[in-house]
């Protein structure tokens, strides 16, 4: 077991690079499986849900390498259609391979998926859209399995704009016969990425982006080149550790349409942000205020990124308040930070956060986005603060620490 050993009170300045966005690649390359030849995906993020779904996609037959930031995959081998127990249980987007495989075989099984336990996350969405589209749907025992001898094209409409079911009927429908409408689709931008790989391969989709897409099923996909979008949770992240240190940080490789509701909060807090062509700068030169957050499906404020902004609104002038509606469980990271003094009132899905003093301490990361909130506060804490679990952040930050030291942050990592 590894733990990440931080001494605060050091101001960020300089140039962090932001890696591929893990949700989009791990989609993308589960799509892989669906074209005939081989896939080649670059700025693919080293990380540890990366390296599981690549067993994944091996397990099944496919061809798999990964170097460099560059996978490459062609699944005319594949001998398989169920992913193993022991793979599928570390990480939630595993249920990929039942969109993408459905429609190749016409038979998949995959375990429930695991991944961080924020909250209630049941797959009946996913399961609808398969059954819309003419599957056969059974689950026994924690196994999902799914059959179809042919999909048909059907009119969808999801009761919540889910981005994992979004995904696994776009996948589904992409090679079903005839159109595929799906109402009320979740609008991330992973999503649109997925579509551009697709349509680079010759699927037909348009919509992606709104809340209505549609899909002109295809009878087959070619393999091609694909670069991953900018992981804007990552950019999000760094750019709040820029601004909890007070400090002055050029985050490179940023998408700044997809942060817009960050920004937009982060200037209501008095944070100087310059968005160019290459990235954002992000430089804190006032007092700041707080701020009153709502986390919503995108374009609204990202769920993923509340708890790192929490970490934030410890230290500014005046209370905020920060509602959750996504995830019921997506507060675990407050009895964490009240362990290093902050000041937080829980109320259901509201947190009252009132300015104080943070100070190091012994803390774990009970999820990936927790994780990281727990690293912003250490760095604005007074003395050393310890993360453990810190198996969770690696599932979503790539080489976190060492970006972090190339800014002046005083990080490292230790063995327990």
């Amino acid at each position: 077991m590894e733990k990440l050993l931080i001494t605060g009170g050091e101001q960020l300045k300089g140039e962090i690079p932001v890696s591929g966005a893990k949700n989009a690649a791990l989609p993308i390359i589960c799509a892989t499986l669906m074209v005939e030849g081989e896939s080649i995906l670059k700025d693919i993020p080293q990380l540890r849900d990366v390296y599981n779904l690549k067993e994944i996609l091996k397990s099944l037959g496919a061809k798999v390498t990964f170097n460099n930031n560059e996978m490459r995959v062609n699944p005319d081998t594949i001998n398989a259609f169920e992913a193993p127990y022991e793979l599928v249980r570390k990480l939630r987007a595993s249920y990929y391979i039942l969109g993408a495989l459905l429609p190749r075989l016409g038979q998949v099984r995959c375990a429930l998926p695991g991944g961080c336990q924020i909250g209630n996350r049941p797959i009946d969405l996913h399961l609808k859209g398969f059954r819309a589209l003419g599957a056969e749907v059974y689950i026994d025992h924690g196994i999902v399995e799914v059959k179809a001898k042919k999909l048909q094209g059907n009119r969808i409409y999801l009761d919540y704009p889910s981005v994992g079911a979004t995904i696994n009927i776009l996948l589904a429908a992409t090679l079903a016969e005839g159109q595929t409408v799906i109402e009320n689709a979740a609008r991330e931008p992973e999503i649109v990425d997925l579509a551009n790989y697709l349509n680079f391969a010759g699927a037909r989709i348009r919509g992606v982006g709104t809340d209505v897409i549609k899909v002109e099923g295809v009878k087959k996909l070619h393999g091609v080149e694909h670069r991953i979008i900018p992981d804007r949770i990552e950019a999000g992240t760094y750019m709040i550790a820029a601004a909890i240190t007070r400090g002055d940080v050029f985050v490179r490789n940023v998408l700044s349409e997809h942060l817009k509701s960050l920004i937009a909060k982060m200037k209501e807090m008095g944070v100087d942000i310059e968005e160019e062509i290459e990235g954002v700068r992000v430089s804190v030169n006032r007092p700041l205020k707080g701020v009153d957050i709502k986390t919503l499906p995108h374009p609204g404020f990202p769920t993923d990124l509340q708890a790192q902004m929490m970490a934030l609104l410890t230290q500014v002038n005046g209370p905020s308040l920060v509602i959750e509606t996504v995830w019921e469980n997506r507060f675990m990271h407050v009895d964490e930070l009240k362990r290093m003094g902050a000041d937080i009132k829980l109320d259901g899905r509201a947190a009252l956060i009132k300015p104080a003093p943070l100070t190091g301490a012994k803390v774990t990361a009970t999820d990936l986005r927790a994780g990281a909130a727990l690293i912003l506060a250490g760095l604005a804490a007074q003395g050393e603060t310890e993360v453990s679990n810190i198996y969770h952040i690696q599932r979503g930050y790539e080489n976190i620490e060492d970006k972090l030291r190339g800014i002046g942050a005083k990080i490292k990592r230790v063995s327990e």
